[in-house]
């Protein structure tokens, strides 16, 4: 894709974030935003310059932009929620509704049972996989660690009710579940041709390969 081709789908998807009164306004894009989809996407090239990720990246930072007003931050934590969900199988929406249960994007929240950052990870996960270095308050390591958690208990439980119970420690109860489909539905449904409500489906696609736990470059903060 040239670099002719790329600005103008930068520049289509950062309009959306404008709402519909771009086209009857033909508001200019926010061009802080319009640079940090362009920043977000540079190292991927044709894998996710497609218009349809465009989209996608520029919808959910709307959604996130009085909760993350940084546009750098919020498109580079949004491209690697995108990215870590897809590697494991996961619905990138249902992962932002978890964390948005969980932490309300708060990098550094703290519950008090012990569980840290973004997805809420409980610490003696670093030791089950042997990485007791690993900071679990970086929106990456986070991240790897939460998806991967949470497609363990997709694969283990047919009922994805009972998977988010299972990740939220409260397996038998409804309440934590209802709350992330709840949120799912009435802030972070996104639907095209090419995203489908897969949350829905009794079980979730079963990936051969859970996934890895956080390297070197998975260790290097967002910002």
């Amino acid at each position: 894709m040239t670099r002719g081709k790329l600005t103008i789908l930068l520049l289509c998807a950062g309009s959306l974030l404008m709402g519909t009164a771009v086209v009857r306004a033909q508001t200019p894009a926010d061009p802080a935003l319009i640079q940090a989809l362009q920043q977000a996407t540079q190292d991927i090239h044709e894998r996710s310059t497609d218009l349809d990720s465009l989209v996608w990246l520029s919808t959910m930072s709307e959604k996130l932009v009085k909760r993350i007003p940084d546009p750098f931050y919020r498109v580079r934590l949004l491209k690697a929620v995108y990215t870590e969900a897809n590697a494991v199988g996961l619905d990138p929406q249902l992962v932002l509704a978890v964390i948005d249960i969980e932490s309300n994007f708060d990098r550094y929240a703290l519950s008090h049972a012990g569980a840290q950052g973004l997805m809420q990870v409980m610490p003696f996960w670093k030791d089950v996989y042997g990485r007791p270095d690993d900071d679990l308050y970086n929106p990456l390591v986070s991240l790897r660690y939460g998806c991967t958690i949470l497609r363990h208990y997709m694969d283990k439980h047919s009922d994805p009710y009972d998977a988010l119970a299972a990740y939220n420690g409260s397996l038998g109860r409804l309440k934590y579940p209802r709350k992330v489909f709840g949120r799912l539905a009435r802030q972070w449904e996104f639907k095209t041709d090419r995203y489908s409500r897969t949350f829905r489906s009794p079980k979730l696609a079963v990936n051969d390969t859970v996934g890895g736990f956080p390297t070197a470059t998975h260790r290097n903060e967002l910002n």
